[in-house]
């Protein structure tokens, strides 16, 4: 009985077998594995680009509005508004009035699918703007502008497209009267 016993177990028929489908079994791990991976840089990828274009668009927009002098006088479209509409890190701004429907040409041949959503902020300030080489010491009165845009991804490929915020301020000293 004992021969019989240790017969059965050298017999290596269907070893092969066993092997072959343990290999299966590893290469099915390893292709789900990429295929999961891949999938996932896929999205990755397409989430970067939706918040690159939706930069851009913003960027696009800010640069459209910085081009048109005509945003800028003050009495022209300003409009004093209510401080709880502001955004939050604006309400430490003294801002006393916003466009918020600035024109913008763009050259030919650019458009936008949902164009920029533009607001112009404006204050004026006395004292010395930071960065301008004057003393405080002085009495300057200066203005400022801040730009605040919203642009949206402009492809629809998903359902839920990025959006990005870009907010530009731009200082121009007044002559003192």
């Amino acid at each position: 009985m004992d021969s019989n016993k240790s017969s059965i177990l050298r017999d290596q028929s269907g070893a092969a077998l066993v092997i072959a489908l343990v290999m299966i079994i590893v290469l099915t791990v390893i292709g789900l594995a990429s295929n999961f991976t891949s999938i996932f840089e896929m999205k990755l990828s397409g989430n970067k680009r939706g918040s690159t274009d939706a930069f851009y668009t913003a960027d696009g927009g800010v640069q459209a509005v910085l081009a048109d002098l005509t945003n800028f006088n003050t009495s022209v479209g300003y409009a004093a508004f209510d401080y709880s509409t502001l955004p939050l890190d604006l309400q430490n701004e003294s801002i006393d009035k916003r466009l918020t429907s600035p024109t913008f040409s763009l050259p030919s041949g650019v458009n936008f699918v949902e164009s920029p959503k533009v607001t112009i902020y404006h204050s004026t300030k006395t004292g010395a703007p930071r960065g301008v080489g004057f003393s405080a010491s002085g009495t300057i009165e200066y203005q400022y502008h801040i730009v605040d845009c919203v642009g949206r991804d402009q492809t629809e490929i998903s359902l839920i497209r990025s959006s990005s915020q870009v907010r530009e301020k731009i200082v121009r000293l007044v002559p003192v009267q």
